[in-house]
């Protein structure tokens, strides 16, 4: 099928990207910049990888490119996502980023950056479209690998300085907080931020090769060692990023992960936001636990960026967007106790780990009683692995031909009430629980989402949910 853009970045399988798939890739973004004005010749890229075994390839052959193109790569290292947007938008410079963020090690993936923050649709239509154009030419499909100066320390000091006064100095003091470290690029970051705070750090897990760690569907063994964890280190909490740390994990005194729409809403209430983007996978609880007027988006980082330059472009304040992963965007500059937090459109891992954290620090209770407090419904989410792209497009064409076709699949969970084919297929039952199946856009996979009133019920529709897709052939019709 070949590499292809998905809901944040270009992603496909290793064999598909080393060689001169990124270079084709690179050069278009190239293009791109330069031809709509954003770079001049011989402006500098910002280049920055996470810890995959094929991303230091790759992101030289990305500098290659880019040299090639009349562009001057400046290499930064193995740095968190946010980190190196930061970085270039304070430069003024493009970036990018090679990650595959959550998915296996076998696949990986390249997200770009205007100077201005993450690309759009539209840009995204453009880069393909110039590959495509560009796809003949052998200067665009080159392998040379390239290099640039090191500004790795610069842009992990500029993410750094970023969050000197999020808090006072004592902000997460009495805190004992576990450090899930596996391969992710902010592991030794988020030890320095939380002491600087005030908090007891304990480092955990730590990997060599590259683990991938989806924060909307972490697996038993991950859910298991936290709970070892926690009771082995009397922990008050665990957490974590995802590969490219654009995405949180936070898991309680107890070793449950928090839902990362709930870490989002907390990070809103603590910045006072009016304006919350949000896409419809989100907890629908959020429009009455927020207080903000909340827009609903598509998956997707650039759909949620749009829908905040929406609204700023029509006058709101205090505008901040966020992923049912986790992912906390802002578009605003928002005041604070100890100066300004300024805008970063684009995911990031940090504002949500330290105010989940800081709200438990504040009111001296533990993250399960501040996830009780918000009385948001039940909201799990999941995915099938290798679930073929014909089967998941055969299955949603067939669900959605027919009323029938989908109370026929739906028979052992429950009657439809109401159904929605905005993003995926979401459908809410008779008895109120939902129902959300929306199939991977850069990888095999089918994700499923549920809600309900409670535990048991998300838990039951879940697992009927993740069976029906199981058991589903398109040789049955």
């Amino acid at each position: 099928m070949g590499p292809k853009f998905g809901t944040s970045g270009l992603r496909g399988l290793v064999t598909e990207l080393l060689g001169s798939t990124s270079a084709l890739y690179t050069t278009a973004f190239a293009r791109m910049l330069l031809d709509g004005g954003h770079v001049k010749r011989g402006g500098a890229v910002m280049i920055g990888r996470d810890f995959r075994f094929s991303s230091p390839e790759i992101a030289a052959i990305c500098m290659g490119a880019l040299a090639r193109a009349g562009l001057t790569p400046i290499d930064c290292g193995e740095l968190p996502t946010p980190a190196l947007a930061l970085y270039g938008m304070r430069g003024g410079a493009a970036s990018l980023m090679v990650t595959g963020s959550h998915i296996p090690a076998d696949r990986n993936g390249i997200k770009f950056y205007r100077p201005g923050g993450e690309i759009n649709k539209a840009d995204e239509q453009s880069i393909t479209a110039l590959a495509e154009k560009l796809s003949s030419d052998p200067d665009a499909t080159r392998v040379e690998y390239g290099s640039g100066a090191d500004h790795s320390v610069d842009a992990i000091r500029i993410f750094l300085d970023r969050y000197k006064t999020l808090l006072h100095k004592a902000g997460l003091k009495g805190l004992k907080v576990g450090i899930y470290q596996h391969s992710s690029v902010a592991r030794d970051l988020l030890v320095t931020i939380l002491e600087s705070y005030g908090a007891t750090v304990v480092p955990l897990g730590r990997s060599e090769g590259f683990l991938p760690v989806d924060t909307e569907a972490i697996s038993e063994e991950t859910r298991r060692n936290f709970a070892n964890w926690v009771r082995k280190h009397g922990l008050d909490a665990i957490v974590s990023t995802d590969g490219d740390a654009d995405r949180p994990l936070v898991a309680d005194e107890t070793g449950t992960p928090l839902r990362g729409d709930l870490l989002g809403l907390i990070s809103a209430k603590f910045l006072k936001a009016k304006v919350i983007a949000t896409p419809v996978t989100s907890n629908s609880g959020l429009e009455e636990a927020s207080g903000a007027e909340v827009v609903r988006t598509r998956v997707g980082s650039p759909y949620v960026i749009d829908a905040m330059i929406e609204a700023i472009s029509v006058g709101k304040e205090a505008v901040m967007g966020f992923e049912a992963n986790g992912g906390v965007m802002l578009a605003s500059d928002f005041p604070l106790a100890g100066g300004t937090l300024s805008a970063l459109p684009t995911r990031d891992c940090v504002l949500p780990i330290v105010t989940a954290l800081n709200r438990s620090a504040q009111i001296g209770a533990p993250l399960s009683a501040i996830v009780a407090q918000y009385s948001l419904p039940i909201a799990l989410s999941d995915k099938i692995e290798n679930y073929p792209y014909e089967k998941s497009a055969a299955l949603m064409a067939h669900l959605r031909a027919s009323e029938s076709n989908l109370a026929q699949f739906l028979k052992q969970i429950g009657d439809v009430k109401a159904r929605s084919d905005f993003d995926g297929l979401r459908v809410t039952l008779s008895d109120g629980r939902i129902l959300h199946l929306r199939p991977s856009g850069n990888a095999p996979e089918l994700r499923c989402y549920v809600e309900a009133s409670d535990q048991d019920s998300a838990e039951q529709v879940m697992a009927q949910g993740l069976a029906a897709l199981t058991d589903w052939s398109p040789s049955s019709l």
